[in-house]
């Protein structure tokens, strides 16, 4: 429910106001100023409506003075008066909207929906100037193992709620992606969806971008700081790493959770923001609150929808169909005409364990993009360290042609000279034609093509070196 707070509204015009908003807001009407005052520093307003016939000048420089302090506070101002350069003055000084009385009931809950869905728009464009890499349908998340099926069952009903959820699991399994699934089939879709990574902040400055701070509250403080906890309020805040947090941090927001109100840093307004948290981490916070690095009461306050998200090594039926998904949206990106994957490429794809899990897979991928020549990623593309297995009775694997360009030999000799050696050894077999060279390598003859140039390979029975002699 929005708090609006109403000064010197004319006779009459504030029951207009409370009858138009009383079914979403709650509406405080006053008219004396020194109240007004202590009213925007004791609590938080959604919005404010002055009115400009009842003070004259001094409700412009009070209007000036209320943005200046908190620059996303919708200000609605009312008059009798539509003189252009009233407005105008208005406008400028910081109001949202300029209302001429009478004012219908549908005029004043249009406005004030308005002024609301800017200000949220205005926090999402502070805190998001980066495109978000969110899934926003469960239906288009990857689940071909059964344990992600069980766990999307889970998520889908967990959205409906609005209790804490803890997403575990190890780095690079998904659970950024899935707290954004989770935000947008939720009720709170239409709010904001606010995401901080608790370990790429230093602990100094993570209290500030949580919970804001106030101008002059610390050095370069030089203003007002909506945080992260405000921005979000009606929606979702997504609290990446939550186990690397400092144990003050916690005891805050233990209080967030329980009470849904705080203070920004430096200041005394108790500030009361409904968020729905969902949280991340890949430590073992059981662990963290046996060593007493994390508060056990919060981490039972958090722990209401666990859901553990399980490795690529986990769900091997899902590497592929990922793979292809990543592939398709690297190409796009750059502008290449890549579509698939060679067979020995996706064996190899199969065979590695991930250990990085879907971020290492979607890296691994992006440089093969760059580096590929051919409309479909070779396995000699794919930058990952070779299996080692040792035991005895095991043989080694025989490694395809396209693999024996990238095989490590000799240390001593360079990675160049091996595939240059390849090269022409096949070019011999072939009688140095390149299109059944290239066949046998397993690479297209465009590739075969480039590394030729590239390594300075020649040959006189080929047509542009006779043409060089």
């Amino acid at each position: 429910m929005h708090k609006i707070l109403i000064l010197d509204a004319p006779e009459g015009g504030s029951d207009v106001m409370t009858e138009a908003l009383d079914a979403q807001c709650e509406v405080t009407c006053i008219s004396n100023e020194n109240e007004f005052q202590v009213k925007i520093r004791a609590q938080q307003y959604d919005l404010i409506f002055l009115d400009i016939d009842s003070r004259n000048g001094r409700v412009m420089n009070l209007l000036e003075q209320v943005h200046s302090k908190d620059p996303f506070l919708p200000i609605i101002m009312t008059s009798r008066s539509e003189k252009a350069e009233i407005i105008v003055r208005a406008m400028n000084r910081g109001a949202s909207d300029f209302l001429v009385r009478p004012i219908s009931s549908t005029r004043i809950k249009m406005a004030v929906d308005k002024a609301i869905e800017i200000r949220n728009q205005r926090f999402e464009i502070a805190y998001h100037r980066r495109k978000q890499d969110v899934v926003y349908d469960f239906k288009d998340v990857v689940a071909y193992s059964q344990k992600m099926k069980l766990i999307l069952n889970s998520l889908e009903r967990f959205a409906m709620t609005d209790s804490t959820i803890l997403i575990t699991g190890d780095t690079g399994t998904g659970k950024s992606f899935l707290s954004g699934t989770v935000h947008f089939n939720s009720p709170r879709r239409k709010k904001p969806f606010v995401k901080i990574n608790c370990a790429n902040i230093p602990e100094d400055l993570l209290e500030s971008e949580l919970f804001g701070h106030e101008k002059g509250s610390f050095t370069g403080a030089d203003k007002q700081r909506i945080g992260r906890f405000e921005q979000a309020s009606g929606g979702t805040i997504f609290l990446d790493e939550i186990g690397e947090m400092n144990m003050r941090l916690q005891t805050k927001l233990l209080r967030v959770l329980e009470e849904k109100s705080f203070e920004r840093v430096g200041g005394n307004t108790t500030i009361y923001s409904d968020v729905r948290i969902i949280a991340a981490t890949n430590k073992n916070l059981v662990q963290q609150v046996e060593n007493n690095l994390f508060r056990e009461d919060l981490y039972y306050r958090i722990n209401v929808l666990p859901i553990t998200l399980p490795s690529l090594k986990e769900r091997r039926e899902c590497v592929l169909p990922l793979a292809d998904i990543l592939l398709k949206k690297c190409s796009m990106s750059m502008h290449r005409d890549i579509s698939d994957f060679t067979p020995t490429a996706k064996e190899r794809i199969l065979a590695y364990d991930w250990p990085g899990n879907i971020r290492q897979l979607a890296n691994t991928i992006e440089r093969a993009v760059i580096l590929e020549d051919d409309s479909k990623i070779h396995s000699f593309n794919l930058a990952l360290p070779e299996k080692k297995d040792n035991r005895p009775g095991q043989s080694l694997p025989v490694a395809t042609v396209e693999d024996n360009i990238l095989l490590q030999g000799d240390s001593s000799e360079s990675l160049a000279d091996r595939e240059k050696d390849l090269i022409l050894q096949v070019l011999e077999e072939c009688l140095w034609v390149q299109k059944n060279a290239a066949n046998k390598l397993g690479i297209s003859p465009r590739a075969l093509n480039y590394r030729i140039n590239k390594l300075g390979i020649t040959h006189h029975h080929w047509r542009r070196n006779k043409r060089a002699e």
